[in-house]
């Protein structure tokens, strides 16, 4: 992922977001059949350097981690089109305006440790359970000791993620002037697509 300067984001930014984003890809570097496997996936990410998560047993992942134990776990969120005419710069024929991508893009560089222990096992989808499950729910406890549980684990193993470095972009316009950023702001909040007011808020945050 290309990430220029102004577009870097800051261990607080990507931080925040992934206290609130909890699904992505996880992209092994082992290949099966000639190309890396890519998960779509729940996660938990404890802040600091561990992502826990866990995936069925009959998943190719587990063969490509078998070659290679490196991952990453890529997230994609607040994208928005920028159209052309509004990113050419001032002055300039708006016809011959170059369109652009706002988004912020997440990539964890892991290394993967499989978890067959049923007791950690149990540990790791607990955790998964108290973060996702509503509260009050009755499936906050799985136990290797418990009849259902017990037969439906063995279908199951855990991943343990640690991750090593983090690349992290948000992409909304820092190349450009506070007040052409201003002016695309409003054309976002005009249009009103699906992420645009997101991306607005990034970019106005952004603005120094």
């Amino acid at each position: 992922m290309l990430i220029h300067p102004w577009d870097e984001a800051t261990r607080a930014e990507w931080q925040d977001v992934l206290a609130h984003v909890d699904f992505g890809q996880l992209v092994t570097a082992g290949h099966v059949d000639r190309y890396p496997v890519v998960v779509p996936t729940h996660f938990l990410y404890d802040g600091d350097a561990t992502v826990l998560l866990h995936l069925a047993r009959p998943n190719p992942v587990w063969r490509a981690l078998d070659q290679d134990p490196h991952v990453v776990l890529a997230l994609t969120g607040d994208y928005s089109y920028v159209e052309a005419a509004w990113n050419a710069d001032p002055g300039a024929d708006p016809d011959y305006g170059v369109p652009t991508s706002y988004y912020t893009g997440i990539q964890l560089l892991c290394t993967a440790e499989v978890v067959d222990d049923p007791e950690q096992k149990a540990e790791i989808l607990a955790a998964q359970l108290a973060h996702f499950e509503p509260p009050g729910s009755t499936r906050q406890r799985p136990s290797p000791t418990h009849g259902s549980d017990r037969r439906q684990l063995p279908g199951i193993r855990g991943l343990r993620l640690h991750v090593e470095h983090v690349r992290a972009k948000m992409k909304y316009g820092g190349n450009k002037t506070a007040d052409h950023r201003t002016e695309i702001a409003a054309h976002l909040a005009a249009r009103g697509g699906p992420m645009d007011a997101a991306a607005r808020e990034h970019l106005l945050r952004r603005m120094p």
